[in-house]
């Protein structure tokens, strides 16, 4: 992938773009093998991989410069501003986006956040495209909400200009840190749901919750998780950090009992709307702590499928899923580093499965799904 910013020198994010695709594949999968090197592994599977350019469906833009000629792209930590409007990770699509978000920003009047002084309005937009469908969710992240009246005054504007948008919302973070959002959204659309689907499976994407950035290899990720389960012969079922529900509602047959939590209200609101959908009988989402959800419940599934944070599902949910012996663990994460260690803190079980998804190509990043078995 060529692209003039690193040739520049302006931005740095993908640290491996000078390394041949092939070696950061051999690379990342080296890296997963001397992870679990302490462990047997019965069946390691060849690293999947999507496109390596245009494969982001996610913009997140911090907004510099002036209201006149705002900057859509990050700071550096001096607080130079790049601007990421050509980004080669992003879609075609995006880029025409941007064009017209800076007009509309100077249209609007929303001054951008000066970090050094404290003072502006608008701190980042962030933009999400649905590969299903083409339309797109735009959220503008305040300050505060002073420039309510004008951001709404103007937006017919805007959605004339974009016709995509479906979704767009206003986020009010008025703490000045590096936080990208606050707790407050305010919709500006009536449609506060973008539907995405991968495997025909339909997924629903709201302001507030989280969602896969390589829409791409995401969908092999939740096939390949499917086929696995559907393999086993399971009835029963738990997903813990469920997100939107896109593990749990690929692996749900009609008759699965299936329980998805999250923390996040936002996203089961998604996974219940997919359900519904489908209209799957035997599926329950709730707004929960997963830990302490499993840790209270009193009936053990056959399968528990958990896709934690980068820090991992911990030593409490590791020592309470030796105690309740499910048959198999489904583990997909974003950080093999804390994988490896919970998987050691899972002594009961063995590695019947392991295979990497490079879900972030010309980084050292990737996501990696793995199937426990108890001995």
């Amino acid at each position: 992938m060529h692209c003039a910013l690193y040739t520049a020198g302006t931005c740095r994010s993908c640290q491996w773009l000078e390394k041949p695709y092939p070696q950061q594949l051999t690379d990342k999968q080296h890296h997963l093998q001397s992870l679990l090197a302490g462990r047997d592994v019965a069946q390691w599977l060849e690293p999947l991989a999507g496109e390596q350019s245009a494969f982001r469906n996610k913009a997140k833009m911090v907004v510099s410069g002036s209201v006149e000629r705002p900057l859509l792209g990050m700071l550096h930590r001096d607080g130079t501003a790049v601007d990421l409007g050509a980004c080669p990770l992003y879609p075609a699509s995006f880029e025409p986006m941007f064009v017209v978000l800076k007009s509309f920003i100077a249209r609007a009047g929303l001054t951008p956040y000066n970090v050094a002084r404290k003072r502006g309005e608008l701190k980042y937009l962030l933009l999400t495209e649905s590969t299903h469908s083409g339309g797109v969710m735009l959220r503008f992240v305040l300050r505060s909400d002073s420039k309510l009246a004008q951001l709404r005054a103007a937006l017919p504007w805007l959605q004339q200009q974009l016709p995509q948008l479906r979704v767009i919302s206003a986020n009010i973070q008025p703490v000045h840190m590096a936080i990208m959002e606050g707790e407050r959204e305010i919709p500006l659309t009536e449609q506060q749901a973008l539907e995405e689907q991968f495997n025909q499976v339909p997924l629903y994407i709201r302001p507030q919750s989280f969602f896969q950035t390589n829409p791409q290899v995401a969908a092999k990720l939740y096939a390949t998780a499917r086929d696995w389960v559907r393999g086993l012969g399971i009835d029963s079922m738990w997903d813990l950090f469920c997100g939107v529900g896109g593990f749990g509602l690929h692996c749900a047959q009609p008759e699965t009992r299936l329980t998805g939590i999250e923390i996040s209200a936002e996203a089961i609101a998604c996974a219940r709307q997919s359900a519904e959908t489908l209209g799957l009988q035997h599926v329950s989402f709730q707004a929960l702590d997963s830990t302490r959800f499993a840790t209270a419940e009193g009936s053990v599934p056959q399968l528990v499928l958990v896709n934690p944070p980068r820090r991992g599902i911990g030593q409490a949910l590791c020592d309470y899923l030796n105690q309740m012996a499910p048959d198999y663990i489904l583990y997909s994460s974003c950080n093999a580093e804390s994988m490896a260690k919970d998987i050691e803190g899972l002594p009961d079980y063995c590695i019947e499965r392991v295979q990497l998804f490079d879900m972030f190509p010309h980084t050292a990043h990737y996501e990696v799904l793995t199937l426990l078995v108890r001995h």
